[in-house]
């Protein structure tokens, strides 16, 4: 695809409106160096140098969108606590809508505090406890949806298996949004039917698991590999959805479609730094980029370069439009 046809489709973007659904996080970064082993235990000790905090999870979904649209809202749980004022500022000051979300006393908002010293993570801590939420918070949150969907282009469902998405959610939220773009990015401890949906993006490991492939490494390339093709196609008829897509790591990512062969698109990563959140950035631009009138193999070229992107930067990060044009660009005179 060209830098041209790509300002074609974001010329779109901007007006294009969504829904993040699923299990909202807080990501804690500590940063630091390690001069010394611990003469308590053998284990570096981290001088801290700064900190910093991200949105994670559906949070970070929303996040990348918002760097292309104007109106994105995120609906999941929260705690009356200091993590989840902090997110709920963090997403203030995104401008992201969190309106459609919950707030519970009872619930501690999920954090995940990662130290990292010179560019390597050293360990993550999670804070965290699996909660769903209940029958009235369902009621609650589904009608909330109901009555936006008239002015919602497309719903992602962010699933991290903390919970938050319930079957009961999901089908009352699908079958409200008949009609609607809706897209999956699944949680293989959380057996979830995605019927319906648009695109639903698993991981390799996902989608053997999903497809109850067993699991075996990768011999070869993607396009030779019997049991990425059979995960793939398996799962488009357990779910009955348009796409698949599924995420490959180094090797980029397979596109399957009803009556279309898979296509596969090679990484555009040079160097990678850290992958927190690139499944994020993933499924938030290939569903934008669908929202746009792209192809869906534009889409998954799209969501490619952005992933790309964001593997070379430290910390839970974003894809800007100058970033993506600039990648795209350079793909173009042969750079990447």
């Amino acid at each position: 695809m060209t830098p041209t046809r790509l300002a074609d489709i974001l010329t779109r973007a901007s007006e294009k409106r969504f829904l993040v659904i699923g299990d909202l996080m807080l990501d804690e970064f500590v940063w630091g160096k390690v001069g010394r082993i611990s003469p308590e235990a053998p284990v570096p000790v981290v001088e801290v140098t700064g900190e910093s905090c991200f949105p994670g999870g559906a949070a970070n979904v929303a996040r990348n969108l918002r760097e292309f649209v104007e109106s994105v809202g995120v609906v999941g749980l929260i705690g009356k606590d200091r993590g989840g004022k902090q997110l709920r500022d963090l997403l203030g000051e995104c401008k992201i809508d969190m309106s459609h979300s919950i707030e519970d006393g009872d619930f501690p908002t999920i954090v995940k505090t990662r130290i990292v010293a010179r560019q390597q993570q050293v360990v993550r801590v999670d804070r965290e406890r699996v909660l769903s939420p209940s029958a009235a918070q369902v009621k609650k949150v589904a009608a909330s949806i109901s009555k936006a969907l008239p002015e919602t282009d497309a719903i992602i469902f962010e699933d991290y298996g903390k919970g938050f998405l319930t079957a009961d959610l999901i089908s009352q939220v699908a079958n409200a949004a008949v009609g609607k773009l809706l897209a999956a990015d699944p949680n293989p401890r959380h057996r979830v039917d995605w019927n319906g949906m648009t695109v639903v993006k698993p991981n390799r490991a996902e989608a053997f698991l999903a497809a109850e492939i067993p699991w075996r490494d990768p011999s070869g390339p993607p396009n030779e590999d019997v049991d990425l093709m059979r995960a793939g196609e398996t799962l488009l008829k357990k779910w009955d959805t348009k796409y698949i897509l599924i995420t490959l790591g180094e090797d980029g990512m397979m596109l399957f479609q009803k009556n279309e062969p898979p296509h596969h698109i090679p990484t555009k990563a040079r160097e990678v730094f850290d992958v927190s959140g690139a499944g994020d950035t993933a499924i938030a631009l290939f569903t934008l980029a669908l929202a746009c009138d792209a192809t869906p193999i534009e889409a998954a070229e799209i969501a490619n370069h952005a992933s790309a992107v964001v593997v070379g930067k430290l910390g839970t990060a974003t894809v800007s439009r100058a970033e993506l044009v600039a990648s795209f660009e350079n793909d173009a005179r042969g750079l990447s």
